[in-house]
């Protein structure tokens, strides 16, 4: 018995599934002959909201006597689509989720859908606190949550409404947190927020996320592994820039919220950065960090796209030479403003993401074929796989999970690169 957490969605979902589990536990939820099963939701696209909805049904069919509470980013913004579930019984907001109290005052079964619902004003909360999870269960790297919030509206994010308005964690906060991750063996540490670059606006004296950073490297000089997850690099200041540059221990993977590559959609997006931005950031990081590699989100199909805006963010891939992609079908979300624009025929939308995860995957199998024969080291996620420095996975067959090995690529196998560890 116990409490059982799905997360859907992003890394930071992940982590906050940590602090759910042991705030849930603590409160007493899933104690004697029952179970809880919490669903920490996404929503950020409509067919990201039917998943969890269906995993819901299932969940219940499977487990007919199980407490099943429904949170996340989805419960925020849609909190009566789930309460009126007739499997669900108690829906919570996504401040309200990472606290031992919100458990504990959950209601009965059988009572009422607005008596279900336990969702306050995420836009009310000013502040985010470290959370202080010093494992991440069965995983071999750790996550920090450094900020939470967005205070930008693209037209077509949801994600503002379900997460609140930017807050960072203090600094110290974050690297005590990481000092104890490092302390309990974690080799590499993943630091996560929503609008990461946006850290340190609200804290005294707006700090850049470089200072936090560079704090970080000089501060914990035992970490061996630092990553960094999504970034707006039109929003990356110089001491991030110089901090990827120079020391070894970040590692060379940026995931970019890029979204598109035309200029007038993302004029319509309300996005910060020309297509022009994009390709002079991944030309300036490469030119100083040669071995880096990037992600992006792209949005495929946006409200008013043509054939040849489409061709833009296609082409981009190659000019900012993308490795990993993150490939949205455009999805509109109730409440935002794309959802407005005139919209694209499904099919044409489907047709346009599925061009573009095939140019994402012939990006990915020529980075796959220019690794052979270099040197990397891997941190061993399981048994057999890693993950190199670039953050491409790895068949490696040795090493314990969490443990790194200095390894060469010797060959590419199932869309994966296989590696070799050094003798020495």
């Amino acid at each position: 018995m116990g409490v059982e957490i799905v997360s859907f969605g992003c890394r930071l979902n992940t982590y906050e599934a940590e602090v759910m589990k042991r705030e849930a536990t603590a409160a007493g939820l899933g104690q004697g002959d029952g179970v809880a099963i919490v669903f920490n939701t996404c929503a950020v696209t409509a067919e990201a909201v039917r998943q969890a909805r269906q995993q819901i049904r299932k969940a219940r069919r499977a487990n007919p006597s199980a407490r099943i509470v429904v949170t996340g980013c989805a419960a925020q913004t849609e909190p009566g689509r789930f309460a009126e579930m007739a499997e669900v019984d108690a829906v919570i907001g996504n401040e309200e989720k990472l606290k031992a109290t919100s458990y504990a005052a959950l209601p009965d079964f059988g009572v009422s859908t607005e008596e279900k619902v336990r969702v306050n004003d995420i836009m009310s909360v000013t502040e985010t606190a470290g959370h202080m999870v010093d494992a991440i269960e069965g995983r071999a790297r750790a996550i920090v949550q450094i900020q939470n919030g967005c205070d930008h509206r693209c037209t077509f994010c949801i994600i503002p409404y379900g997460r609140g308005n930017s807050r960072s964690v203090p600094m110290g906060a974050v690297v005590d947190q990481v000092k104890r991750l490092v302390a309990s063996g974690y080799n590499e540490v993943v630091l996560s927020g929503v609008d990461m670059t946006s850290w340190g606006a609200d804290l005294p004296g707006a700090p850049k996320l470089g200072r936090l950073i560079q704090a970080l490297l000089v501060h914990v000089p035992d970490l061996p592994r630092l990553r960094l997850s999504s970034i707006d690099s039109v929003e990356a200041d110089e001491a991030l820039i110089e901090a990827i540059a120079s020391d070894r221990r970040l590692m060379p993977h940026l995931h970019l919220s890029l979204q598109a590559g035309d200029d007038m959609i993302l004029k319509r997006m309300k996005r910060r950065h020309l297509r022009a931005d994009s390709i002079a950031f991944c030309e300036g990081m490469r030119a100083r960090r040669p071995d880096i590699v990037f992600g992006a989100d792209l949005i495929a199909g946006f409200p008013t796209e043509t054939e040849a805006m489409f061709d833009n963010t296609l082409n981009l891939v190659e000019e900012c030479g993308l490795t990993f992609l993150h490939v949205f079908p455009f999805s509109p979300r109730e409440g935002t403003p794309a959802a407005r624009m005139p919209q694209l025929a499904k099919p044409v939308i489907k047709a346009r993401a599925a061009r573009l995860r095939s140019v994402g995957d012939d990006a990915f199998e020529r980075h796959l074929t220019r690794q052979i024969g270099t040197r990397t080291t891997v941190l061993v996620e399981r048994e057999g796989l890693g993950r190199a420095e670039d953050f491409t996975l790895c068949r490696i067959e040795t090493g314990v999970p969490g443990s790194l090995v200095e390894a060469r690529i010797v060959g590419v196998e199932n869309g994966m690169l296989r590696a070799a560890p050094l003798a020495f």
